[in-house]
Formats: C-alpha cells, sequence, structure tokens
C-alpha cells in the first residue's frame, strides 16, 4: 500500500531568519511534521487490518486520526510552500487584484487574516481560501488539524498557529509571530495556488 511521506523542503532550516529560528525549523519539520505522517500512516495501516479481519468496532477511532493526522500531514506541507526566503512584501497581478475585490486592500486582508489567526481558541491555522461555490477569496480559522473549514474550499496561504510553531522564538507573543510570518510570504506560491484552485473551479462547474 502506498504511503505517505515527509516532504523534503526547498530551502535551509536556516533560511527564514530571524522570522522562524533554524531551531524551530528543524524540530517543526523533522519532529511535529514527521509524527502527523507517521500517525496518518499507523491509520490506514490499522484500517487495512480491520478490513481484513472484518472487524470494526474501532473504526471512528482510526477515521477521526486519519482526520486529524493526514490534516496535520496536508496543512504543513501547504505551509513549508508558503513561505520563503527574500519574499516579496505584497502579492502582484490577478492574486492582488482578487484580494482588493474580496477585501478591500491588501491592508484590510493583511488586518482581517492576522485577527483570525490571533483569535485561534488553542490550537489551529490562519487560511486564505478560494470558494468555489461562490468564486470568492474567503479567510477561515481552522480548529486543530482539520475542524471548522468550509468543504470544497482549497487552501492558498496557511499560518501555523500552534504553539510548536513559534513558542521557542516568541514564546506567548502571538501577534509578534504573525507579524513577522508577513516578512516570508512566498506570494508566487499563494498566486500559482490561487490560479489552479480557479481553473479546478472552472472544470467543475463544466461538469454540472
Amino acid at each position: 500500500m502506498p504511503v505517505y511521506t515527509l516532504p523534503e523542503l526547498t530551502y535551509d532550516y536556516a533560511a527564514l531568519e530571524p522570522h522562524i529560528s533554524a531551531r524551530i525549523m528543524e524540530l517543526h519539520h523533522s519532529k511535529h511534521h514527521a509524527a502527523y505522517v507517521a500517525g496518518a500512516n499507523a491509520a490506514l495501516e490499522q484500517m487495512e487490518e480491520a478490513r481484513a479481519a472484518n472487524s470494526f468496532g474501532a473504526i471512528n477511532k482510526l477515521e477521526k486520526d486519519l482526520a486529524f493526522h493526514l490534516g496535520g500531514h496536508i496543512n504543513h506541507s501547504i505551509f513549508w510552500t508558503n513561505l520563503a526566503p527574500n519574499a516579496a512584501e505584497r502579492p502582484s497581478g490577478e492574486l492582488s487584484a482578487a484580494i482588493d475585490e474580496f477585501f478591500g486592500s491588501f491592508d484590510a486582508f493583511a488586518a482581517h487574516f492576522s485577527a483570525a489567526s490571533l483569535g485561534i481558541q488553542g490550537s489551529g491555522w490562519g487560511i486564505l481560501s478560494w470558494d468555489p461555490v461562490g468564486s470568492r477569496l474567503i479567510i477561515q480559522q481552522l480548529f486543530d488539524q482539520q475542524a471548522n473549514t468550509a468543504q470544497g474550499t482549497t487552501p492558498l496561504l496557511q499560518l501555523d498557529m500552534w504553539e510548536h510553531a513559534f513558542y521557542l522564538d516568541y514564546q506567548n507573543v502571538k501577534a509578534d509571530y504573525v507579524k513577522a510570518f508577513w516578512n516570508i510570504v512566498n506570494w508566487d506560491n499563494v498566486a500559482e495556488r490561487f490560479a489552479a484552485a480557479r481553473a479546478h473551479s472552472s472544470a467543475i462547474l463544466l461538469l454540472s
């Protein structure tokens, strides 16, 4: 059976300093993300064993385990590509125009995204998503790794608000972490995700 694997980063652990330290990046990627990969694979293996034995007493737990760990794997896989050293300050082109259209301005978008991220109760993610139903950009709060986002939305930009993402550098001052995040957003990657999400939406509409 195919298994999930930990993706390699396209930059060194120290590349995002001083905004995110090499120590956090190493722990975050090689320990935390790796644990989600292992957890997702373990859940799949146990589901396979349950099917073989025709014994589904633990299926509810296994489904929850898979959702949580696979959510962690997917979220982090997007997050790493959303970050880049020497990043541009702001998006350009069609992504910039869309942000202006749906949020009024980049500054208004950044304020909304920051507030949503900081307002998460407990652990989770701030996310800029494409909503294919409304054909618009929206901002969402994702609780834990898999709860509270609309079905079918496509994540474009994610900010990890779990303590393991920032505590060694920023301790309990989450606002400084969110402020630093804007210095390392890979807007080229977000723009590519935006273009792909809109194209995918068009393809789905053609099926209706």
